[in-house]
């Protein structure tokens, strides 16, 4: 049966071994993180080994992605940051890294130092055996232009995010374009409204999850279904103790691997 797994990052109020330990019962096969420093990292890979679980992906940090396209110290600082996480990964036997190419609405244009700084990272992620999977956001033409620079890289793939398809570019369907580059998926839910990036429980909200099942299965992609998800964002969760909202959690994105494993 395809593997499910789940974010750390709704872990409000729990340490990371509790936290662990109640994905496992709930059925979650695999976790991905944010960046963890590398102590925290040995800590989450050896709990996951112990609980059965695999450390999926690690997701690197973004606060700051579009200095990436810009010459100076926010740049440099932030080309530090993606090759840390691909280290990190290297450190714990991470597979994959997810990257982001840019943020917001009016992010800088696609320029040669940042070609220079992406050309390092995945010729970086090569050597130290990581796969880098480049996330949909606001602007697809980022994608687009790393698919089209990185072709010809095996390890360079798509991380596939259905809840900002539908809350960044609604009109735009990303599986169709990159489906067969596929290697990892942020499954949640939002009222598709322009920016509304909710991070809600599967069904809880606007997204055609058939129309998504029926294009992850077409893909051909057999890895997990993976949950992005997060109890403060959209208000509807605040009545529930994460008990609670880690068995909704687990309901869904099984119900989810129904539609698409049918």
């Amino acid at each position: 049966m395809r593997e499910i797994g789940i974010n750390m990052t709704c872990d409000e109020g729990l340490r990371t071994v509790e936290y662990i330990q109640r994905a496992a019962a709930h059925g979650f096969n695999t976790l991905f993180t944010d960046l963890p420093d590398p102590k925290h990292a040995e800590l989450i890979a050896n709990t996951l080994a112990s609980c059965g679980m695999r450390y999926e992906t690690i997701h690197a940090p973004f606060s700051h992605i579009n200095d990436i396209w810009l010459q100076g110290e926010g740049g440099d600082a932030m080309f530090a940051e993606l090759m840390s996480t691909v280290d990190r990964c290297r450190q714990v036997e991470v597979p994959i890294a997810v990257i982001h190419l840019s943020s917001g609405k009016t992010p800088p244009p696609i320029s040669d130092v940042g070609y220079g700084r992406y050309t390092r990272l995945v010729e970086h992620a090569a050597k130290q055996g990581v796969k880098i999977a480049f996330e949909n956001q606001r602007k697809p033409e980022y994608l687009e232009w790393a698919f089209r620079i990185f072709r010809n890289a095996p390890h360079v793939g798509f991380c596939y995010d259905c809840g900002h398809e539908g809350c960044f570019t609604p009109g735009v369907q990303f599986m169709p374009l990159y489906g067969d580059k596929l290697l990892c998926t942020h499954v949640h839910d939002n009222d598709c409204l322009q920016d509304h990036d909710l991070h809600m429980l599967p069904f809880d909200g606007r997204i055609d999850f058939g129309r998504v099942a029926r294009q992850i299965r077409e893909s051909g992609y057999k890895g997990p279904l993976t949950l992005e998800i997060h109890a403060q964002n959209s208000g509807k969760y605040d009545f529930m103790t994460m008990q609670i909202f880690l068995e909704r959690a687990a309901m869904a994105i099984k119900r989810f691997r129904s539609m698409v494993d049918f």
